[in-house]
Formats: structure tokens, C-alpha cells, sequence
């Protein structure tokens, strides 16, 4: 792997302990990993990047996408229903897919995030239809060379038993634990630096059974992996808990083991404050979701009450069909204004959201080798051209990337390979890959 100078950025942005900002600073990345930082750095032989007029960050970190769902986008019976509504206009037509729609969705929806800046994203599966697997997601992910963390979902609760999918997209749970053995087996990489690691991801307690989650959660614990679930979502959510189990969601995940500095959770639009309390005690996650929040009505989750109790939090663009948008920066900017409509314009700053979109979503998937620019840590970085139109006349070009932006990266670097340039993929023949797509979407549509 040559050696990699990023000269002359006009910011580097580097989330370190001080989240100093540095003017006219090179970065100097070596085997995948920053060496140095700082003014007029000299490295014979390396190959260069010209950064002048650009903002250089850690590379955004994606903690919640449901891939699979860039091939229904905009589904009409879907556009205006609350979550519940949703699912069941969209049930059906997951029901067939197969192999080959889960590997052309999964490229889509990493090179979309690529453009917009992603260099690490999490992926929750939780069908497996005619013959899929998570690894026909994990094969496409290997193509387009963003790091990835994909769960292994499951649905185990149909129709027949009062569950919502149809029986057809539920599995036995016997099965189920098999596979995700076998996934964590296969797939799980927990050196430093690695571009695979794999979670543990029952799509959700009104979805699979209380034994189900309670038996996730002690085989991810023996197998030193992640969990992964959504959580208190919206209205619906909160009501079928109390229902169901006769308590709230956070007081159900606590004793299911469902939290910890080893669990993140999708959503919480709805934690209360004791809810809240726990996650901050407990150092559990939350993959905060804005856009899908909004698109679903679901509401806006209390990110301020959540940052100030010391509960991780990271960004997640959700799924395509209930976001119908995977642009990362843009929940950036989303969340700040989201926190600002509920609390007020000193809620949330520009620079606390992109905190959000980088370090702390590194932070909710595990990852202390990535997160900031400083030596040592793994050179994923996004570098951004603000001489274009969106960010002429700012004053500020940190603060303007996420006010006003650009919202597509100039270049993207993962584990010090180039995999954006000139906002355009390296790693896929996008065209190619968009018109398989197009068919395929077409083939589901007809």
C-alpha cells in the first residue's frame, strides 16, 4: 500500500480529546494508518492529495441502514403510513427477493453513503427470503471497500401467532440461532483496524419471542460480539410494550440483558427520563435516526436529554424505504435542526452534530481505533470541497459543512485507500451497478 500526504487541507477537523480544528494542515497515512499531522509535512515518495479549499473529517459513521430497502423507495401505499402501516404495505413485496436483490441493494446503498462522506456503516438484515443470507450482504460490501458491520437479524413471530410479518418472512428460532453462530463464526473480525465485524440483531421485541432476545443476548456475550435491535420507536411501540410485556421498553431490554457498552439500539424516540438514566448508567447505545423519524411521523428523540446523560449516540440513515434517502451528512444537519425545533437554536450546534455523525458513531459500534484524526488511528477521512455554491459566502467552513453544506464528499479514504475521488466511485462501475438495480426494482414493481 503506497504511503498518502493529504497536503494543504484548510481545515482537518480531528474529534481528538481537544476536538482541535487545524488550519494548513497535511495529513501523513502510512499501512492504513495516520502518522502525522500538522503543517509542511515532507514524505519522499508518497502519493499526494490536494486539499486546499477543503475540510478534511474522520470519515462519518452510518450505526442503523437497512440496505435491503433501496430497492423499494417511494412504495405508494407506504408514503403516508405511521410504522405499523408501513411494514405492512411492504411485507409482501420483501417476501420476493432473494440473493441476488440483497447483494445490488446492498452496493447501492453503500455507494450512496460513500458519496455523502461514510467510511463505516452498520446493516440490519432481518429477512432471509428464497435462499438469502447476510453474506450475499457481506460479498458487495467487500466490492465497494467501506468498512462494515452487519447484524444478523430475525424475525421469528408471524401472523398465525399474532406477530405482524407474514409467516413466510419468520424463522424457527432453533434456525436462527444456528445461522447467526455460524455469521459470527465466519465473519467476525475483532482486530484492530478490521473492515468486517458482525452483530447479533432480533429485528424487535414485538417481532421475535422473549427467549429469543434473552438467548441473543448470551450467545453475543460468549462470542464477544454486538446487539443490535430498535427500540421504543414511536407510539405503537410504546403501547404494544405495555401490552405485551406490562412494562416499557427500556425496563424490557434491561432485563432481557439488552443493555450495555456491547448493545446499541435503533431509535428511542420515546425513552422517558428514567429510560434515559438507564442508558447513561449503563453506557448502551442509540443509533439516532432523523430523517426516517420524520418521514414515519414517529417523532423527535430526545438526542439533548440523551448527550447530557452520557449515553452514546450515533447517527443512522435507517432504511431506504422509510428514510428513502441514505445521505449521512444530511442526518447531520437533520439532527441538529430537529434538537434546535424541540429545545431551541442553542440545543445542538453545527460542530456537536458532526461530533455525533463521526466520533460518536464510532463510539456506539465499538470502534476506539476510529472516530478522530490523530496518529494511531485508521485513516478513514472525507475530504470536502467547500469552494462550490452550497457553502459560498460562509465564514465558517466547519460549521458551514453541516449548516449549508456540500452534501457529497470531494474524496473518501478507507483504511488508507482512496475510494471516492472527485466525487465519483473507485471501488464500482456505479452505472452498471444502477442499471441492475433498475431492473430489478422494476421486476419487484411489476
Amino acid at each position: 500500500m503506497p504511503e498518502l500526504l493529504i497536503r494543504n487541507a484548510d481545515v482537518v477537523v480531528t474529534m481528538n480529546a481537544t476536538r482541535a480544528e487545524l488550519a494548513g494542515a497535511d495529513i501523513h497515512v502510512r499501512d492504513g494508518v495516520i502518522q502525522a499531522i500538522g503543517p509542511g509535512l515532507a514524505v519522499a515518495g508518497a502519493e499526494v492529495i490536494e486539499a486546499r479549499g477543503c475540510v478534511v473529517t474522520p470519515g462519518l459513521v452510518n450505526t442503523h441502514h437497512h440496505m435491503f430497502q433501496t430497492l423499494t423507495r417511494a412504495v405508494p401505499g407506504g408514503q403516508d403510513a405511521l410504522l405499523f402501516g408501513w411494514l405492512r404495505t411492504l411485507y409482501p413485496i420483501w417476501t420476493r427477493f432473494g440473493p441476488e436483490e440483497m447483494f445490488v441493494s446492498t452496493q447501492v446503498g453503500l455507494a450512496e453513503l460513500a458519496l455523502s462522506g461514510c467510511t463505516l456503516t452498520s446493516d440490519h438484515l432481518y429477512l432471509f427470503p428464497n435462499g438469502s443470507r447476510l453474506d450475499d450482504t457481506i460479498a458487495a460490501a467487500a466490492e465497494t471497500g467501506l468498512r462494515f458491520h452487519p447484524t444478523r437479524g430475525a424475525m421469528s413471530i408471524g401472523e398465525s401467532a399474532g406477530g405482524l410479518p407474514p409467516d413466510t418472512l419468520v424463522e424457527r428460532e432453533g434456525m436462527i440461532l444456528d445461522d447467526m453462530i455460524r455469521v459470527v463464526d465466519q465473519f467476525q473480525d475483532p482486530r484492530p483496524g478490521a473492515m468486517m465485524r458482525v452483530g447479533l440483531a432480533p429485528c424487535s421485541p414485538f417481532s421475535v419471542s422473549r427467549e429469543l432476545m434473552r438467548d441473543t443476548a448470551l450467545l453475543a456475550r460468549d462470542k464477544r460480539v454486538m446487539l443490535h435491535t430498535h427500540l421504543a420507536e414511536n407510539d405503537e411501540d410504546i403501547a404494544h410494550s405495555l401490552a405485551q410485556f406490562g412494562c416499557r421498553p427500556g425496563q424490557y431490554a434491561e432485563e432481557l440483558g439488552w443493555t450495555g457498552v456491547d448493545v446499541w439500539h435503533a431509535h428511542c424516540v420515546k425513552l422517558n427520563s428514567s429510560e434515559i438514566e438507564l442508558f447513561g448508567r449503563s453506557r448502551t447505545g442509540v443509533s439516532h435516526c432523523p430523517c426516517s423519524n420524520c418521514r414515519l411521523g414517529s417523532g423527535i428523540a430526545p438526542v439533548r436529554a440523551m448527550r447530557d446523560a452520557r449515553v452514546r449516540v450515533g447517527l443512522g440513515v435507517d432504511g431506504s424505504a422509510s428514510s428513502d434517502a441514505g445521505n449521512l451528512i444530511a442526518e447531520a444537519r437533520m439532527a441538529m435542526l430537529l434538537q434546535r425545533v424541540a429545545r431551541g437554536a442553542d440545543a445542538m450546534s453545527a460542530r456537536e452534530a458532526l461530533e455525533i455523525a463521526t466520533l460518536g458513531g464510532a463510539q456506539v459500534l465499538g470502534r476506539d481505533d476510529l472516530g478522530s484524526l490523530e496518529p494511531g488511528k485508521r485513516a478513514d477521512l472525507a475530504i470536502w470541497d467547500m469552494s462550490g455554491v452550497e457553502a459560498a459566502g460562509n465564514w465558517d467552513p466547519v460549521a458551514a459543512l453541516v449548516l449549508c453544506g456540500p452534501t457529497r464528499v470531494r474524496n473518501l479514504i478507507v483504511e488508507g485507500r482512496e475510494v471516492v475521488r472527485g466525487g465519483e466511485m473507485l471501488t464500482l462501475d456505479l452505472p452498471k451497478v444502477l442499471e441492475r438495480h433498475r431492473r430489478l426494482a422494476q421486476r419487484l414493481a411489476g
